[in-house]
């Protein structure tokens, strides 16, 4: 089905005529998009029945991986759209059915997705209410991952401290938090509420990042999940929970029952359930955060020990993995762009020509840039789902404010004498417009594709929060596992796009700018 993707486009291209030797840069870069598509897998196989979502955290990556083990030892085609982010983008994803299944705690069922309902403490009725939801749930995986507060050895001895209530007493204490337990309803404001914590509002932290602060004193204590390598390898006390405050978090596996009815999922499942003690699941973690192991070799290397489930781990070369990332980029990047051309240009046309049009439009594409990049992702997600679609739409939006500012103030910049002398030689406005304005403003509009393009490269590495991959979901990964040759594989190719998006530019000034 690839190969057959070059061909059409270029039947394309001679449909609408267009002049590559005016054009050189634009053919090369349009012939290189293609040819990674070409070669992407998403283009070269067809397109998975069950998608598997995971939290961005190491352990949900892994179970993520083990049920996708799981469904091909049954043959059950599926793809693992990994690190998607929080709580509520997967379940807000789940029920939109933008994914099919994703492991879940039901300590966090019950006090984050129905924080408020009561009766919801046996096992019947949570699967009652998440079946209104059309939400199936898996029997317990056998283990349990809790939240709680700890504090290194030597700073807990330090202090004095064994329990949660003891540091609720001290005044002045460091505290980092991560993100999402600041604002969950089973997190901080209802821990602080609990124990009356006298210490100021804690610091929001990426969790794996806070390890590293605790250990270098730069925090005093933060929240853990008590299945963390990071426990034992940092020597961290873990304080006694000794008002009850936390529930018991037993993992499982949700799934859309809708999919459960033409697709085995629950069958496929069966087998973990009740597979997985605390200490297996601490090991997994250790051999992907502290070994370096990837997430689908744990997961695959478990599956054969346990179940002697024998399946190929599939690891991409970093050389796979980089020419996906980049056609995943350079289509987030382009497609975005292009559509914003379209839109921008005519747009910066208008308001060149009517002020009070002008300042409406200008004024609202101003408002567009100044939402920060992750609450516009956060905006998008439940009009558009998970994935390229929302992270397009966004970068669109961003877009618009440099093309269309520059649009029109290339015009508005035009000598008048020039305009004038087109009218004395008769010319029509659309004439007018194609012959002499649009032709000078070129350069002024030109830069401002340009912008849009250089900060369209950087702010689309977000969209792999959401699953739509690009030079971002090395970025993350690496951040998460706190491995710098990850982080590399994401933040170099980047730069190096956004100096030849620069180049390429410059150049294609040189050949369309008429002198």
């Amino acid at each position: 089905m690839g190969c057959d993707i070059p061909m059409k486009f270029f039947r394309v291209l001679k449909m609408v005529k267009i002049n590559y030797c005016q054009t050189p840069v634009i053919f090369f870069l349009t012939v290189g998009i293609i040819i990674f598509g070409s070669w992407s897998p998403a283009f070269a196989t067809e397109p998975p029945k069950i998608v598997i979502g995971s939290k961005a955290f190491t352990e949900s990556v892994i179970l993520g991986e083990i049920a996708s083990g799981l469904l091909r030892s049954r043959k059950i085609n599926n793809s693992h759209r990994k690190q998607m982010g929080g709580t509520r983008i997967l379940w807000n994803a789940l029920l939109r059915g933008d994914i099919d299944i994703y492991p879940e705690y039901t300590g966090t069922i019950r006090n984050e997705i129905y924080a408020g309902r009561k009766n919801l403490n046996t096992e019947r009725n949570l699967r009652k209410a998440l079946a209104r939801d059309g939400i199936g749930m898996t029997l317990p995986l056998g283990f349990s991952n809790n939240y709680a507060i700890g504090l290194t050895e030597t700073r807990a001895s330090f202090l004095g401290v064994s329990s949660i209530s003891q540091l609720s007493k001290l005044k002045g204490l460091n505290l980092g938090f991560s993100n999402e337990f600041m604002d969950r309803a089973d997190g901080w404001p209802a821990l602080k509420q609990k124990y009356q914590f006298l210490s100021s509002t804690p610091r929001g932290l990426n969790h794996d990042l806070a390890y590293k602060a605790l250990h270098q004193g730069k925090i005093d204590a933060m929240d853990l999940y008590t299945t963390d390598a990071e426990i034992v390898y940092y020597n961290i006390r873990v304080l006694k929970d000794d008002l009850s405050h936390f529930p018991n978090y037993q993992s499982v596996f949700l799934y859309r029952l809708e999919t459960a009815k033409y697709i085995s999922i629950p069958q496929a499942l069966k087998r973990i359930e009740n597979r997985i003690n605390a200490v297996e699941m601490a090991n997994l973690n250790k051999a992907v955060k502290l070994e370096k192991k990837s997430e689908k070799a744990a997961a695959t290397l478990f599956l054969r020990q346990k179940f002697n489930i024998n399946l190929e781990p599939s690891v991409q070369s970093r050389m796979q993995r980089l020419l996906v990332s980049t056609y995943e980029h350079l289509s987030l990047v382009g497609i975005s762009l292009l559509a914003a051309i379209f839109i921008a240009v005519p747009a910066g046309i208008l308001a060149a020509r009517y002020r009070r049009i002008g300042a409406v439009v200008l004024s609202s594409a101003g408002i567009m840039q100044t939402i920060p990049g992750l609450a516009m992702l956060v905006f998008m997600l439940p009009i558009l789902g998970i994935g390229a679609a929302p992270t397009i739409a966004a970068l669109f939006l961003y877009s618009l404010l440099p093309i269309m500012r520059n649009t029109h103030a290339g015009l508005c910049g035009i000598d008048r004498t020039l305009v004038e002398a087109a009218d004395i030689f008769g010319l029509g406005k659309l004439s007018k417009l194609t012959r002499i304005e649009l032709p000078l403003a070129l350069p002024v509009i030109l830069a401002g594709i340009k912008t849009s393009a250089i900060i369209n490269i950087g702010t689309a590495t977000l969209g792999a929060i959401i699953g739509a991959g690009g030079y971002g979901q090395p970025i993350l990964t690496g951040i998460r596992l706190d491995d710098t040759a990850l982080i590399l594989e994401g933040a170099i190719p980047a730069a190096l796009l956004a100096m030849a998006t620069q180049i390429s530019f410059d150049l294609l000034e040189k050949r369309v700018v008429s002198r």
